[in-house]
């Protein structure tokens, strides 16, 4: 049975859902640091790192869990409670000193803050797959509305974006934090509810063992027979039974673990000695993860750029605000802008760049996926840039300069992550073995969270290295004194550094039908 199109909308409403709760906590959490828990924007702006590295490593997790045991449902379910808890632990946070103590206000929000993120983290690598599972991809009739599943997929994300950048911000600068993180907490509550709808109706798929194990016994086997000759012919390495649609052929490199694959006993032996002989397929699918790791570590540079969007909000509040006489534009409504130019660019990537591309390349995909990669990369320089120049146009004019002046470095990271970030996740997924396409999209998401962890290693080191002798350093807690500009060029120049970088690895990568 075809998947209907009332389901697919339940999941693009949990997607739609979720995503507007998480954002509405990523879009406030430095203001709510500096402003309510009385933190610096240096400690602000390190524990907003450190917080959504945690959102982007619980990826990995949920995969494990997923493909190990409870399966993609079962594992939406339980981090959904977790999600659920955890914001409403944060809405607590926000309640007036009546309700909640203000020493004990910090543990709280710390609480709900870290179980949300786990929740959330689980559940991202879980539901976008479960969407694409309800499709047959043998079916000539389900395949193109599977692409298309992702597009709407991903446009459902940035709506709750898009709503979380505009009015949930405006909730919380008008009405507090309570009502400001309970909307969010209603929202997950909502978002688990559409999930359930479609239970009755969807397509379940039984996990089939963790592949974490698998690529495990490869190395093992392989160091255990490293002394063992490696025979000429890839033909005469074990490839016993695989599963059905599973079996990869034998490639010439990283001819290290084909020892693995060498028979040394009775190959009638090989299902009570996974740790000492491992199918070429299961070789195969830890080459081509190792193929991915180059392109994988550009990738963690690459979105500790993205993360130092929340600094933008902090340059925004000491511009001027003002539009008219009774309006004062909140600093992180401007995120909605970042949203805005998403929603925009998905739809026309595909109606004209990807055309447009077509015929300059030749190729039906347009644009390869670290060809967009790249540009995204690219337009990230392009944001850093912006954001440094504004910030230096700013210090001149002692903070007389309008909240406009921020549009262009919102538009432009937004750009950016519609071509990379996306970029990123369907690279991993089309060049991962058809068993590992849960693991590797959890490997996408988590350059997202050593990106920030990395972005708070370096937001420490300048605190550092610049904070001497008196000085409030670059990102000083009053940022009229610091120079937020200079910081902003050295994540540009280290962007720069690492698209070259990117582009080296670019150039020597083999894709997955290419290899012979």
């Amino acid at each position: 049975v075809s998947p209907c199109s009332e389901f697919l909308q339940m999941l693009h409403g949990t997607e739609c859902l979720g995503q507007l709760a998480f954002f509405g906590v990523q879009y406030s959490l430095v203001t709510f640091l500096t402003t309510q828990l009385r933190q610096g924007n240096a400690e602000a702006a390190r524990n907003f790192s450190m917080w959504q590295g945690t959102c982007y490593i619980g990826p990995l997790a949920g995969a494990i869990v997923a493909d190990s045991c409870l399966g993609r449902y079962r594992t939406i379910l339980a981090f959904f409670s977790i999600y659920i808890i955890g914001m409403g632990t944060m809405a607590l946070s926000g309640a007036s000193p009546a309700v909640i103590s203000r020493s004990t206000q910090p543990a709280v929000f710390s609480l709900g803050l870290y179980l949300m993120a786990i929740g959330a983290g689980c559940i991202k690598s879980c539901v976008g797959p479960f969407g694409a599972d309800q499709f047959d991809g043998g079916d000539a009739m389900e395949r193109p509305k599977k692409s298309s599943y992702f597009n709407w997929f991903y446009f459902a994300m940035y709506v709750g974006a898009l709503v979380s950048g505009s009015a949930v911000v405006w909730l919380q600068d008008n009405f507090g934090w309570l009502l400001g993180f309970g909307v969010p907490a209603l929202c997950t509550v909502l978002a688990m509810a559409s999930f359930l709808l479609g239970s009755a109706m969807y397509r379940y798929h039984q996990p089939r063992g963790s592949p974490v194990v698998r690529a495990c016994q490869v190395v093992v086997a392989a160091v255990r027979k490293r002394n063992v000759v490696l025979p000429h012919d890839g033909f005469v390495l074990y490839d016993g039974p695989a599963e059905e649609g599973r079996r990869m052929a034998h490639t010439d490199q990283f001819r290290f673990l084909d020892k693995a694959a060498v028979a040394v006993a009775v190959p009638s032996s090989a299902a009570a000695q996974p740790w000492r002989l491992c199918t070429v397929t299961q070789v195969e699918e830890l080459k081509a993860i190792v193929r991915m790791l180059p392109v994988w570590a550009t990738g963690i540079v690459y979105c500790m750029v993205l993360v130092q969007q929340p600094l933008f909000p902090v340059q925004g509040r000491a511009m001027r605000r003002r539009l008219g006489v009774a309006f004062a534009v909140p600093a992180a409504s401007l995120n909605s802008v970042y949203a805005a130019a998403m929603l925009v660019l998905v739809p026309l990537y595909d109606a004209a760049v990807v055309p447009a591309a077509r015929r300059l390349t030749g190729s039906e995909r347009g644009l390869t996926e670290l060809q967009r990669i790249g540009a995204g990369m690219a337009l990230s320089v392009a944001a850093m840039a912006a954001a440094a120049t504004v910030e230096g146009r700013r210090l001149a004019a002692a903070g007389e300069v309008s909240i406009a002046w921020q549009v262009p470095q919102y538009v432009l990271l937004g750009a950016s992550a519609v071509l990379a970030h996306i970029g990123q996740l369907e690279f991993f997924y089309n060049q991962a073995p058809d068993s590992m396409r849960s693991l590797c999209s959890a490997l996408g998401h988590m350059t997202c969270s050593l990106g920030s962890y990395l972005s708070s290693v370096v937001v420490t080191v300048v605190s550092h290295a610049t904070a001497r002798g008196g000085s409030p350093g670059w990102i000083a807690d009053d940022i009229d004194d610091g120079h937020l500009d200079r910081f902003f060029w050295l994540v540009a120049g280290l962007s720069s550094i690492n698209l070259v970088v990117f582009i080296c690895c670019a150039k020597r990568y083999k894709y997955k039908d290419s290899i012979h």
